[in-house]
């Protein structure tokens, strides 16, 4: 009967594969794809928006006397949240993942500022085309809301284990720290998605 000997080197690296795999090591490559999935679709969602609003734009331009000064805001608002480069690396920088997203949260706010003075002209109300890109941002702060909260989720479950033993060894050896999230306040604002239907006279949430 032969038996094979392991060298030292690969002896110490069945063993380490052994102990990180014990440890969270397989949790936290998951938990890390299922991040990156997750926030790839939030920025998809706030693309969808940021290309919506050109047009919402253009269609209330066309109303008369209609209050410059929102305007002004909510193309500004998108121009700032636009110009932050969100990449990947950008949810392991806590500093830049807030300035992002209060650069998206002052834009869905104008936004709401907006669509909330239209309900002053009933012309633009009655604007085919102003109803029809209500519906679709309706539906889009619908989807951001979703994609979100599982953004939220999937981090959550991430930080739980980069702190719990022994999880958080595993995360102290390898160098995998806390990924930032929405903040409270955020949470608390996107639990419930905005209306933006005035159809029926109702109010966007504030």
């Amino acid at each position: 009967m032969t038996y094979t000997l392991l060298r030292p080197s690969s002896a110490f690296a069945v063993f380490l594969l052994l102990i990180l795999s014990g440890c969270g090591y397989n949790t936290f490559q998951s938990g890390d794809e299922q991040i990156k999935a997750s926030w790839a679709e939030v920025l998809n969602q706030y693309q969808r928006r940021a290309d919506l609003i050109p047009n919402l734009v253009n269609v209330v331009k066309a109303e008369a006397n209609f209050e410059q000064e929102t305007l002004t805001q909510v193309v500004e608002a998108r121009a700032k949240a636009t110009s932050i480069q969100a990449t990947p690396e950008l949810i392991n920088n806590p500093e830049a993942f807030s300035q992002f997203q209060q650069a998206q949260g002052e834009l869905g706010r104008v936004l709401s500022r907006l669509l909330m003075v239209s309900e002053n002209y009933p012309t633009l109300k009655a604007n085919q085309a102003f109803r029809d890109l209500q519906a679709q941002l309706e539906g889009t702060e619908n989807r951001i809301t979703v994609a979100r909260n599982r953004y939220i989720q999937a981090v959550q479950n991430y930080n739980v284990a980069v702190r719990s033993f022994p999880s958080n060894l595993t995360a102290m050896v390898m160098g995998y720290e806390v990924k930032p999230t929405f903040t409270v306040d955020n949470e608390a604002a996107i639990s419930r998605p905005p209306v933006v239907d005035f159809g029926g006279g109702n109010k966007p949430a504030q």
